[in-house]
């Protein structure tokens, strides 16, 4: 699994139809599940990104997690962070799980992520056409592979 982490002040995702959904201080998470992915990245990832000390406390140093910042998250699912592109200028995708694999380890992941974190998680719906808007904070943005676990 690929992630992107973002702290933000807030972000919300808009489906065509659907009620938008949004946070305020927290985390906007953009998630990519590999076609080698399973729930036992969901179970390393989640703890990190849950005890993830970034944000600031009372003197200005990232000391904080979610939990201790009460914050929230907002899930997407993002295919594209698996893109290839070492060939030519269209991306391959040919390592993005498929559909049938991907959707119940992202229904999972939002499942843990809210036991685990106690904090409220919003998501985008998967496959789905959406737009996002986010204002970041700091900005801080980090990047994990469950693949490649440093």
């Amino acid at each position: 699994m690929r992630i992107i982490i973002q702290r933000v002040k807030e972000a919300s995702v808009h489906i065509a139809d659907v009620e938008p959904q949004g946070i305020e201080t927290g985390l906007l998470l953009f998630l990519g599940i590999g076609a080698e992915d399973s729930e036992e990245d969901i179970e390393w990832l989640v703890p990190k990104i849950v005890q993830m000390r970034i944000f600031p406390d009372q003197e200005g140093k990232m000391n904080l997690d979610i939990t201790q910042a009460g914050g929230s998250f907002l899930v997407i699912s993002q295919f594209t962070l698996h893109a290839s592109t070492r060939k030519g200028n269209r991306p391959s995708f040919i390592k993005a799980a498929r559909p049938e694999v991907a959707i119940p380890l992202y229904d999972r992941f939002i499942d843990i992520l809210a036991q685990r974190s106690g904090c409220p998680v919003r998501s985008g719906i998967f496959g789905a056409d959406m737009q996002v808007h986010l204002q970041n904070d700091g900005p801080v943005t980090i990047i994990i592979d469950s693949q490649q676990r440093e």
